[in-house]
């Protein structure tokens, strides 16, 4: 067994965000010092992060990160906690589908990437007054329309006069 303490490093993405949120379980490293006190987080390369420009921002969270059983869907979910009320506005704020991305790494080796989940599809919100619950998931394969164009009207005009 390991002292090594895990990470989870956490992307989110929305075409209304002009750059991704990133978010880490872990506070080891100093971020900036503020007149209201510390920011910190996690310096990582993961995903193409710049470390000194561009760090993880440490928040309370506990992940569950999608499982990787050959006949489960990769789903999981993120539980936060709601510190702030522009974090529940926030959340509340995207009718669309957001995508989040995890990377479990060690904090003494955060650019090592142990385990990792991405492209997935945040699909539901939960918020109360303590926590906000993202629950994320991969689309299965299975739920895909086959063939996947439908010889409907509206897509070929042409076969339907």
């Amino acid at each position: 067994m390991s002292d090594e303490t895990p990470v989870v490093l956490i992307e989110i993405t929305h075409p209304a965000l002009s750059v991704p949120i990133r978010l880490s379980t872990d506070s080891a490293d100093l971020i900036e010092q503020t007149p209201a006190g510390q920011i910190r987080g996690t310096r990582s390369t993961w995903r193409g992060a710049d470390p000194e420009t561009e760090p993880y921002l440490f928040i309370v969270a506990s992940a569950i990160l999608p499982s990787d059983l050959k006949d489960a869907p990769a789903a999981g979910s993120l539980v936060l906690d709601n510190l702030s009320p522009e974090i529940s506005k926030l959340a509340r704020s995207y009718t669309d589908l957001a995508t989040i991305c995890l990377a479990q790494v060690y904090a003494s080796s955060p650019d090592l990437v142990e385990q990792e989940a991405t492209g997935l599809q945040i699909t539901s919100v939960a918020i109360t007054g303590t926590e906000i619950t993202l629950t994320y998931t991969r689309e299965e394969r299975e739920n895909e329309p086959f063939p996947k164009g439908r010889l409907s009207r509206s897509w070929y005009p042409g076969m339907h006069q």
